[in-house]
């Protein structure tokens, strides 16, 4: 599955063209955008910071906690390419899938803080093509934050699926956790919300939205077709567990989990 979170501050965020009307309402760069001012606190990272408005909150989030923020970001010569406050809705980060900037800067944030961040390009994208170049200037405003669950554990049948899978002609095979409630089945063309959880057949978790805290919505047109045929299988309130073919899954593209899948998926809903 894709990335949930396409923002610049994702360490593999997708980037997107500043479009003329995201441009026209674009947010004026602060005065010291070039450099940290001398009153601006340095960690021994290189990362400069100053609070731009005190918190209400006494506690500081961790390097796993799922953040929601307001901010804006600007390259050191005051081009703005990337803000929730534009987009007028403030965004959840897990800061374990961030830049390191972030995740290291946020954790020194309280809940109602408001911050300016000089991020040093090695704490960025430390030269990655595509993306913002040399240093970066974040102000974040944190307005919440909540320690994400545990991550679910893997299943004792990962590696392989067992004698009383239901095996597709595809060659994807599933078994019901919990029976569902609904009657209709999602068509290819459907929206579906779904908790979910994929493993490696080694038992390695790659990606959870359970852990993220918060369901996933998505067209089942969009996704690996593993997901695309198997989802169609389910019905509302159903837990089902897919053993997915690298074929049906990501056929060996790099950057994405290889081999045979596992997903846990519940469906919640659809339309």
């Amino acid at each position: 599955m894709s990335s949930h979170y396409p923002s610049f501050v994702l360490a593999a965020a997708v980037i997107f063209t500043l479009s003329a009307a995201f441009a026209a309402d674009s947010i004026p760069a602060p005065p010291d955008v070039a450099a940290p001012p001398a009153e601006a606190q340095v960690t021994a990272s290189g990362l400069a910071s100053k609070v731009l408005q005190a918190g209400d909150g006494t506690e500081h989030p961790g390097p796993h906690d799922v953040v929601k923020v307001h901010y804006t970001g600007w390259t050191t010569d005051g081009n703005m390419f990337d803000s929730s406050v534009v987009r007028g809705e403030p965004i959840g980060l897990p800061l374990d899938r961030v830049i390191a900037g972030w995740t290291e800067g946020v954790q020194l944030m309280v809940t109602g803080e408001k911050r300016r961040f000089w991020i040093p390009e090695e704490l960025a994208y430390g030269g990655r093509a595509d993306r913002p170049a040399g240093m970066l200037v974040f102000d974040v405003e944190l307005i919440t934050f909540e320690t994400p669950p545990k991550p679910p554990q893997a299943p004792e049948d990962v590696a392989a699926p067992p004698a009383d899978a239901i095996v597709e002609r595809s060659g994807l095979a599933s078994k019901i956790l919990q029976a569902g409630t609904g009657e209709g089945h999602p068509r290819a063309s459907s929206t579906v919300r779904v908790h979910y959880s994929g493993w490696t057949t080694d038992g390695r978790l790659f990606d959870s939205s359970i852990v993220r805290g918060q369901p996933a919505s998505f067209p089942l047109n969009q996704v690996i077709s593993g997901w695309t045929e198997g989802v169609q299988l389910m019905v509302a309130g159903e837990k089902r567990r897919f053993w997915i073919p690298e074929k049906l899954a990501y056929r060996g593209m790099p950057n994405q989990p290889s081999g045979m899948l596992v997903f846990d998926i519940e469906l919640i809903s659809f339309h």
